[in-house]
């Protein structure tokens, strides 16, 4: 944890001023379940965006009395992407304070860095009256370590470890995900840190498959062309990072009537797919709660846009 450079009013004939607040913002971001797509494209490395409704709330508090970033415990990647906004807004003389509530686990592929990196750069210039762009967050974000696209509204076509691909695939459509986590960790800056692409390019025509009806399915608004899509880079991505339980989970999602599947590509974490409009996603839970009573977790939950959204006004 950063130490704190706040001073007493004691240490300065100042001491009002200079402890005085500048601004403050409060952001929430959402995580994932996994992606609907990952793979490369001409060389490029990419992953289709599966934000769902499992935020990262960051507040940062601006003060006169820097420079500094205080910050919780294990919480250095967000100190340093407040560092960068604050460098990057040519504002690096404050200081700043981040409180971070992320109920979302790590390593499992839902993105809780992700989420903590876009809602505290966000939060920073809000705080400071700036209201950064999409892509000016996924740039900061990308600066720290791989990122997923969850800054960007819609379902996003998002380059996780360049920014080179930035695209808004549109809206997404209407969905519901029953999400399983049936244990295990993946440390997704190690996993990026190892080579892949020969992998990735073996299925590349899979995953150009994938997205091919990925982009049709948020263009027409059309839960089964989507859950084609994810299912067929679900099973290419076996070959990438294995899901010892992938068919038992396809298996599963046949039985209940779902479009498809997905996962979390440098994760840990399964999505079952449901169309909304069928309304099966509360009693898919449960039956999933039956059909895996070894499961760490299992979520229900909205497929989302996704973008960070200012929560305090």
């Amino acid at each position: 944890m950063a130490s704190s450079t706040d001073k007493s009013p004691e240490d300065s004939d100042e001491g009002e001023e200079v402890t005085r607040l500048l601004g403050s913002a409060t952001v929430r971001a959402p995580g994932v379940c996994g992606e609907l797509a990952q793979g490369v494209i001409e060389g490029i490395h990419f992953l289709v965006t599966c934000p769902v409704d499992f935020y990262s709330r960051v507040k940062v508090d601006i003060y006169a009395d820097g420079p500094g970033v205080e910050a919780p415990e294990d919480c250095d990647k967000a100190a340093a992407a407040v560092r960068r906004t604050l460098f990057h807004l040519k504002n690096a003389k404050v200081r700043a304070k981040l409180t971070i509530n992320n109920p979302i686990p790590r390593g499992k592929g839902m993105a809780s860095s992700s989420a903590d990196l876009a809602a505290a750069i966000a939060a920073t210039g809000l705080a400071l009256g700036e209201e950064l762009s999409p892509y000016q967050i996924a740039q900061i974000a990308l600066s720290i370590e791989p990122t997923d696209g969850i800054m960007i509204p819609g379902v996003a076509l998002f380059d996780h470890r360049a920014g080179i691909i930035r695209e808004s695939l549109g809206p997404p459509p209407p969905m519901e995900i029953v999400a399983l986590d049936l244990g295990g960790t993946v440390d997704t800056v190690q996993f990026n840190m190892v080579d892949r692409f020969q992998r990735w390019q073996s299925v590349d025509k899979q995953t150009g498959e994938a997205l091919r009806l990925l982009r049709r399915g948020i263009e027409e608004q059309d839960p089964a062309l989507v859950g084609r899509g994810a299912s067929i880079s679900a099973e290419a991505s076996q070959t990438v990072l294995a899901k010892p339980r992938l068919a038992e989970v396809k298996e599963f999602a046949e039985s209940v009537g779902a479009v498809g599947v997905n996962v979390g590509h440098s994760g840990t974490i399964m999505g079952v797919l449901l169309d909304a409009r069928e309304r099966r996603g509360k009693s898919t839970y449960h039956k999933a709660l039956s059909a895996f009573p070894d499961a760490e977790s299992v979520y229900h939950f909205r497929l989302l846009g996704g973008g960070v959204q200012r929560v305090d006004v």
